[in-house]
Order: structure tokens, then C-alpha cells, then sequence
């Protein structure tokens, strides 16, 4: 039935705007940028940005929702025509697959569990301390860089990242800011959020392409250039991120956008 649905857009996208639509890659488990509403339709603020960059091109667009380590594979075998899933750039990443201009940053974070004694981010790099990552995302490299001396506990998803925490199976967990800071939240009594940076650069969110659409990849970053320019990047951030971005301000932390 999907595969018939799937044709169906096609075939409605070429009748319509001429040609085939723009397939988009994301993970919708990650709100407030990549999630579903209440009826089960994909929403939030990377939804709204491809769909905006679907109107640009002139092109109907379709999300297509697979894991996150999903996402580069596909794109490789051309079952997507980008990934727009809060995406950082990394040099690993830049030797399959190519990346758009930035259009934010992350810094890492941690959330630790309260009887674990971590205060800093370096004191993760001990033996004995255990460390939960989601499979394939940017924390998953840079823990294994910057803790070589800790057990790094792979998962699918952050769900679990997050249960281990709470229920004191591992130490902390290497994630965004800002769902570290949710989380928290939801689980003061057993946990810390620990905000302080420890990379030397921020992780640049960007738009993915294969190697061999160089064309597609310019229209995406003039795209961008004028999304910034006209204000959309900001009311996208009024409309999806009010209440994270006060409270960066509060702990002066560098935003995403």
C-alpha cells in the first residue's frame, strides 16, 4: 500500500509541477524539527523548511521516514533526493555523500545521571564510566574521539539513551542540547544536564545531496542564502523553538540559529 501511495505522488507531482517530486529523508523522532502530529503526519520545524524548499524548486515534496542510520544509504542509492534531518556536517560523511551551506549549529551535550559523579564533560574519559549513544548520529563519533577510555553503549534509539540514564544503567548520554535540556526536564530527580561544550567547533546542521547532483545542490544553497535574507529561518524559530531559546539565553549558551 505505501508503495502504491508513493507511486500515486509521483505520478500526481509529474501531472502538476512538471516533474518529479523532491524526496526528502528525515527521522521523525526528534521534535521539535523532525516529528508527526497528532493525526501521524510528519510536522515541525525540518518539515516546514522542506516544504518551503519544495515551493522553491517548484517541486511537491515527500517525506520519507527511516532510522537515522538509514538516511546516508538511501540517499547514496538515490531512494531520497536529500536528507533534511538535523544533519551535522562531518568529514567522515563528506567522503559519500555532499552537504549544502550551514543553515544552523549544535554543540554537544550531556545528560549524566545524578549518583554518576560527572560534573564535567571530561570526566566521562575514565574506565569503568558508560556512555549512551544513539547509532549514527554525531554523538556517536565524537564520543568515541573525545572518551576513548569509556564503554560506548550503541543504540537505535534515543529512547533508550535516555531510559539507561534515568534507570542508572549508564552514565550519561551524548545528545543535543536541546534534548538534553527536555529531558532533563521531564527527569530532574535522577538527572543532570550538562551544558558546558567540549568541542572545539559546533556541529553545522546542513542539507545532504548525492555527489553526482551538483545542480540541485546550488539550488539548495541559494535557497538558504535568501531563507536567511528574508527572515524565514527566524520565524521558523519564533514558531518552533520560543520556549528552548529563552532558556539558552538564561545559561548563555550559543543558540542554533
Amino acid at each position: 500500500m505505501k508503495k502504491l501511495i508513493f507511486l500515486f505522488l509521483i505520478i500526481f507531482s509529474i501531472i502538476t509541477f512538471g516533474q518529479k517530486p523532491l524526496v526528502v529523508g528525515m527521522e521523525l523522532a526528534y521534535p521539535p524539527f523532525e516529528t508527526t502530529d497528532k493525526y501521524g503526519n510528519p510536522s515541525g520545524f525540518s518539515v516546514d523548511m522542506a516544504t518551503d524548499l519544495g515551493k522553491y524548486l517548484g517541486r511537491e515534496v515527500v517525506i520519507e521516514n527511516m532510522s537515522y542510520g538509514g538516511l546516508i544509504p538511501a540517499l547514496r542509492t538515490e531512494k531520497i533526493d536529500i536528507i533534511l534531518s538535523s544533519m551535522s556536517i562531518t568529514d567522515r560523511r563528506k567522503r559519500s555523500i555532499n552537504f549544502s551551506t550551514p543553515y544552523a549549529k549544535s554543540n554537544l551535550a550531556i545528560l549524566a545521571n545524578q549518583n554518576s559523579g560527572i560534573k564535567d564533560p571530561m570526566d566521562l574519559n575514565k574506565k569503568g564510566k558508560k556512555v549512551a549513544v544513539k547509532k549514527g548520529t554525531t554523538g556517536h563519533v565524537v564520543a568515541l574521539k573525545s572518551f576513548p577510555n569509556a564503554d560506548i553503549l550503541v543504540f537505535e534509539k534515543e529512547s533508550a539513551c535516555i531510559l539507561e540514564v534515568t534507570q542508572g544503567k549508564v552514565d550519561a548520554f551524548i545528545y543535543d542540547p536541546l534534548t538534553i535540556l527536555k529531558n532533563w526536564k521531564k527527569n530532574k530527580n535522577t538527572t543532570e544536564a550538562i551544558l558546558k561544550p567540549f568541542e572545539e567547533t559546533p556541529q553545522y546542521w546542513a542539507i545532504a545531496y548525492s555527489k553526482n547532483n551538483n545542480k540541485l545542490g546550488e539550488q539548495i544553497n541559494n535557497f538558504i542564502k535568501n531563507y536567511k535574507k528574508n527572515g524565514s529561518l527566524d520565524r521558523l524559530a519564533d514558531k518552533y523553538l520560543a520556549e528552548p531559546k529563552e532558556e539558552f539565553e538564561k545559561r548563555n549558551i550559543p543558540f542554533f540559529l
